[in-house]
């Protein structure tokens, strides 16, 4: 049976397991309203935060943050139940990014949980663009006029610069927040909806990832070029040739990959009056490179650029 430690320093002592073998033991943080838990050395497996996110200056901020999360009944206190499951959970990038970013108004909110199961607020259109068609039709259309379709099934253009700033809003919230950087993996239209507002809601967050975690993942992978030092779609990294593995820098940043999904989008039916400046941006911020001077300098710029142009045309319309 699971061992139990009783954790001081709340309104009740509360029970907490420790996993044993399956994961770091947990031991109770001092000083807290509820005393948060912390993984420690020890166990099978690497210590979660740590693992993940990098060394933390704040992590006691985190871990509190956490805690509020695993107390899925709001009762002031986190059952061995509850500290299994979010435990379990945890381990999801998905999860632990909607804990991270949960008062943000970008990604979806966390309904509750159990188990290994849990539930994100629903989203109204769970794509940015496109029509769903059954997948024997699929097969048979070629990708180019299908790409050519989906742009004709795509909101009003002043909507579309809506939800298009909402994309770019999002790459802010997870460029270097408060504990560190965030990868976007998987770039495409799929995992972006947004709801009847046209705010932009992220449907699919499992290939973000932590930029520690994936240096880690794709660190020392044996490769023969650069296209086997790829993770998900869209983080790329370089293949060493003196070494034949594979390096832990990603090629593009967030952002880049941001504007070229929204190249078409953006484009397509944009105002004759700011579709030159447009283009322009859009290919700038597409040719951001991580490793190019003064990146970060460049990339707000850029970003700021981007969204005063598309809020200028948008604010005093009735169609966004």
């Amino acid at each position: 049976m699971t061992p139990l430690i009783p954790v001081q320093g709340g309104l009740t002592a509360l029970l907490i397991p420790v996993l044993g073998g399956l994961a770091a033991p947990l031991i109770p943080v001092p000083g807290s309203l509820v005393a948060p838990l912390i993984p420690v050395p020890g166990g099978l497996t690497a210590p979660l935060i740590p693992a993940k996110l990098g060394d933390q200056g704040n992590l006691s901020e985190l871990v509190n943050l956490i805690l509020t999360v695993a107390d899925g009944d709001k009762d002031g206190q986190v059952s061995l139940g509850e500290a299994k499951s979010a435990w379990a959970l945890l381990q999801l990038n998905e999860f632990l990014l909607m804990v991270i970013l949960q008062d943000k108004e970008h990604t979806p909110k966390l309904m509750g949980f159990c188990g290994d199961l849990y539930v994100m607020e629903s989203v109204e259109y769970t794509s940015l663009y496109g029509i769903s068609l059954p997948w024997v039709i699929e097969l048979f259309i070629p990708s180019g006029f299908r790409r050519s379709m989906d742009q004709l099934f795509t909101p009003s253009w002043p909507r579309k610069a809506k939800i298009a700033i909402g994309l770019l809003e999002f790459v802010e919230d997870v460029f270097h927040g408060p504990y560190g950087n965030f990868l976007m993996c998987d770039t495409s239209a799929k995992n972006l909806g947004y709801n009847d507002k046209y705010d932009l809601k992220m449907v699919d967050m499992r290939k973000i990832v932590p930029e520690t975690n994936l240096k880690e993942l794709i660190k020392d992978r044996h490769c023969e070029s650069d296209l086997d030092c790829v993770y998900g779609t869209d983080c790329r990294t370089s293949c060493d040739q003196s070494t034949m593995k594979c390096t832990s820098e990603v090629i593009q940043p967030n952002l880049a990959k941001a504007c070229q999904l929204l190249k078409d989008y953006l484009l397509r039916g944009a105002p004759s009056e700011i579709r030159e400046e447009l283009e322009k941006q859009l290919y700038s911020c597409i040719a951001l490179k991580v490793t190019a001077n003064q990146m970060e300098m460049e990339h707000s710029l850029i970003l700021n650029n981007l969204k005063t142009l598309l809020w200028k045309k948008i604010s005093y319309t009735n169609d966004s």
